[in-house]
């Protein structure tokens, strides 16, 4: 088997497994004027990233374009506070260089494995009441579009600029991107126990604003909460003590997995030691993947203030989510202006699912899920499995419509417009 043809058969299928992409090939780049090339010479061609997708976002009928071998770019600017990097470097490899100059990324995605650009396109997020979706710290991108030309537009000049960053693949594909840093800073992580639902129901702001960053871990049944993981910045005078007991739960003595009666190995440092912000903002080390992918992902996102309500409604279906489910977690966004991005024009509460990997019972059950969060505008992951159509989501997004208008004109031969695109969004 040659290279190339390994390099193929490694990218058939995504992380997961639930997915296998349909694309021809796969093609590296080895420099911009290539990828133009490419883009011009292919009747239907999109992005693949590190495949964290669990849907058909980074697929299409042609060939799949992998930016591995473009010249990696990492520039920090230390006064205007701001990164530039290129599109295919993971968030772990931009966190640790980072680091090692003394800045940060206001936060970061659970899992630190994943592509810059395919985060940013899919508005993948981390959490905390008072922390935007990923994309919100892009102020600069250089993107290729449908007809191969190279765009470079800022937050500063571009007047549509909220329109091209949670892009879906539709507008381009991303070569490089300026994001927003600040000096690095420390967070201790403290794990808790069968934190009783009642309490975090009374004052969920409470819970969810006693640390930058909060997850709920829970399989929606019972009482009490699985697991809460409180993310707490060092000096930011958030919240207070974590003392041994809380909200009628009990402080971990030992470090936690998510999963129950899974080894924590993976996991960032817990027990309230604190350590720099690389190490503890996301839920799993970046020198381990977290599982092997046996897993599928889904995720809505409502409007903040009906947080307590959508979380009854999800108690209320446990006996059709919980046999599914390996865990699902609850966590706060804060809210955006770009035009697709989950929590665009709202601070949100996000509904995370991790399902067992059977397709078809998944399929099933989210088409439960959405019925039941409707009435709270649930907006889906566009990265992850769900059900929604273009005729459901357009409502949910004040500049929908816009952004069509904007594919039209980057795109105007449809070269990015997979199936994924014409069913979630152009609706054809």
């Amino acid at each position: 088997m040659t290279q190339q043809q390994a390099e193929r058969r490694s990218r058939e299928n995504n992380w997961a497994g639930n997915y296998r992409y349909r694309a021809s090939a796969v093609h590296f780049p080895e420099s911009v004027q290539e990828l133009q090339e490419l883009v011009r010479g292919s009747l239907s061609v999109q992005a693949l990233g590190s495949g964290h997708s669990f849907n058909a976002i980074a697929d299409c009928d042609g060939v799949q374009i992998c930016l591995d071998r473009m010249p990696p770019v990492l520039t920090i600017d230390a006064q205007a506070l701001t990164v530039t990097v290129d599109g295919g470097s993971s968030y772990g490899a931009l966190a640790v260089a980072l680091a090692a100059s003394g800045f940060a990324l206001g936060n970061l995605a659970s899992l630190p494995h994943i592509s810059v650009a395919g985060a940013i396109a899919t508005a993948t997020h981390g959490s905390g009441d008072g922390n935007m979706n990923l994309a919100a710290a892009v102020v600069g991108l250089k993107l290729v579009d449908g007809t191969g030309t190279l765009h470079e537009v800022t937050r500063a000049d571009t007047p549509d600029f909220a329109g091209w960053v949670v892009g879906l693949g539709a507008l381009g594909i991303v070569t490089e991107a300026i994001l927003a840093i600040e000096p690095a800073f420390a967070v201790a992580q403290h794990v808790y126990r069968g934190i009783e639902w009642e309490q975090v129901l009374a004052d969920y702001d409470a819970v969810t604003g006693r640390a930058y960053s909060v997850s709920l871990f829970t399989d929606w049944s019972g009482d009490t909460v699985g697991q809460a993981w409180f993310k707490q910045r060092i000096g930011d005078g958030r919240g207070g003590d974590f003392p041994a007991e809380l909200l009628g739960g009990r402080a971990a003595t030992a470090a936690e997995h998510p999963l129950p009666g899974v080894e924590a190995l993976n996991c960032t440092a817990q027990l309230g030691v604190p350590g720099p912000w690389q190490d503890r903002l996301s839920h799993f080390r970046m020198e381990f993947m977290p599982s092997a992918g046996e897993e599928i992902q889904s995720e809505y996102l409502v409007d903040r203030v009906h947080a307590v309500p959508a979380i009854n409604v999800l108690r209320a279906l446990t006996d059709v989510i919980t046999p599914l489910l390996q865990v699902a977690e609850v966590r706060s966004v804060a809210a955006d202006d770009l035009w697709l991005s989950t929590a665009q024009g709202r601070d949100s509460v996000a509904f995370h699912f991790t399902w067992f990997r059977d397709q078809a019972a998944v399929e099933d059950v989210v088409k439960v899920v959405e019925a039941a969060l409707a009435p709270f505008g649930a907006r889906p992951h566009w990265g992850k499995v769900f059900d929604a159509d273009a005729a459901t989501l357009a409502p949910l997004y004040p500049r929908f419509e816009d952004f069509k208008a904007l594919a039209g004109r980057l795109d105007p031969q449809g070269r990015l417009r997979n199936g994924f695109l014409k069913r979630t969004v152009f609706g054809d």
